[in-house]
């Protein structure tokens, strides 16, 4: 029986994965060592309840006792805090799902190829922050790492079978968002109602952001970088609205291979799950004829700079890729607070990477999680200090 683990269980992403796990027999057919959440330990009991895990973790030390209250009787272990979810990334699994959101999200699983296992990566900021790191590890220990992102799966199956060396270019799309027709003027009054009503997606409120100010997008890009090992100017971002066309990937005979499938990351998630096998999933069937039209388009980086500021990441290379993950969330979280209008993210993002860029040794990649973790700090307190001077 597969020993499963799943961090960030109660997030989208990590529903999604529940969802298809109870579907392929639960309990009965997977071993489910440990569960993760945040501050939902209501659902996170009732699904460690269901999977019957050996050990839930809620990152917030305050809600264990309420955790354990959910969880007596049901003979799973309650923990708490990052010791407990590192602690229960040393479990050993054989697939283990990373979907806790942000540079949290590193450390489980770093941990997690270190036992081994196969580990499936919704946390999109473990590549742009440490991206050869994390390869390194996952080498070093006979693991494999799998991207659920939509774009990546895509892209990663449409190179099954193909040589690295033969492609031209890596196309990943974007829907634009909610915002892809706004002027700029109407983007300087953006409400956070606004930003996370995504029109395509189901998303958790951080990652609705990202993606309404092409953040998320930006990250993917580095990630392609990261997980594929193509140069930066070889990959390109296309705004697609109906997000069906997930990833295309063009070769040096001039074909181009797209990925199509409906907007419900279930299909990147069954996937890696199944993997290497393609296993029956129960998603919609796009129906080509009711679509019509399929529209593409150029994204506008004078309106969305993060695509820009993600080519200036990778272009300085080293632990640039930390400084600018650590700078978007501190200027996301004053966003979400009210305390910093929209575009302004990115304005505090590019004034971090300036402000950073002067630091010795930046332009060496990380070889430890803690020197990223230093990296990440330094870079969460400039970015608090440039919100502050703007604020002032």
């Amino acid at each position: 029986m597969r020993r499963i683990s799943i961090f960030g269980a109660t997030g989208s992403i990590g529903e999604s994965t529940f969802d298809l796990i109870r579907r392929a027999g639960g309990a009965g057919a997977f071993h489910t060592v440990a569960l993760t959440g945040a501050r939902n330990v209501a659902r996170l009991a009732e699904m460690a309840r269901e999977l019957r895990a050996e050990i839930a973790v809620t990152a917030d030390p305050a809600c264990l006792p309420d955790l354990r209250a959910a969880l007596d009787g049901s003979g799973v272990k309650a923990a708490a805090g990052p010791d407990a979810i590192i602690g229960a990334a040393d479990r050993p699994a054989n697939w283990v799902m990373s979907a806790i959101v942000g540079a949290a999200g590193l450390a489980p699983g770093l941990r997690a190829l270190e036992q081994g296992a196969t580990l499936a990566l919704a946390n999109k900021e473990s590549l742009v922050t440490a991206g050869p790191l994390l390869m390194a590890t996952a080498r070093a220990h006979g693991a494999t790492v799998l991207p659920v992102d939509s774009e990546h799966s895509a892209v990663f199956q449409a190179l099954t079978g193909e040589d690295i060396a033969t492609v031209e270019r890596i196309i990943i799309t974007a829907s634009g968002g909610p915002f892809r027709d706004w002027t700029a003027e109407r983007l300087r009054d953006v409400t956070l109602a606004q930003a996370v009503a995504h029109p395509n997606w189901s998303m958790g409120q951080r990652i609705s952001v990202d993606s309404a100010s092409m953040f998320n997008k930006a990250l993917e890009v580095i990630e392609t970088r990261e997980f594929f090992g193509i140069a930066p100017d070889r990959i390109e971002v296309l705004v697609h609205p109906q997000s069906i066309v997930h990833a295309l990937v063009g070769f040096h005979d001039g074909a181009v291979m797209a990925h199509l499938g409906a907007p419900d990351m279930r299909h990147a998630i069954g996937y890696a799950l199944n993997w290497p096998a393609r296993r029956a999933l129960p998603v919609e069937r796009i129906d080509l004829a009711r679509l019509a039209t399929l529209s593409f388009e150029a994204p506008d980086e004078a309106r969305f700079p993060a695509l820009r500021l993600a080519r200036e990441v990778m272009a300085a290379g080293g632990g640039t890729g930390a400084v600018f993950n650590a700078a978007k969330e501190v200027a996301l979280d004053h966003f979400i607070a009210g305390s910093l209008p929209f575009p302004a993210m990115a304005e505090v993002v590019e004034t971090v990477l300036a402000r950073v860029s002067r630091q010795n040794g930046l332009g060496i990649a990380p070889r430890s999680l803690e020197e990223v973790l230093y990296i990440d700090a330094m870079a969460r307190r400039v970015a608090s200090a440039a919100i502050n001077d703007r604020n002032s």
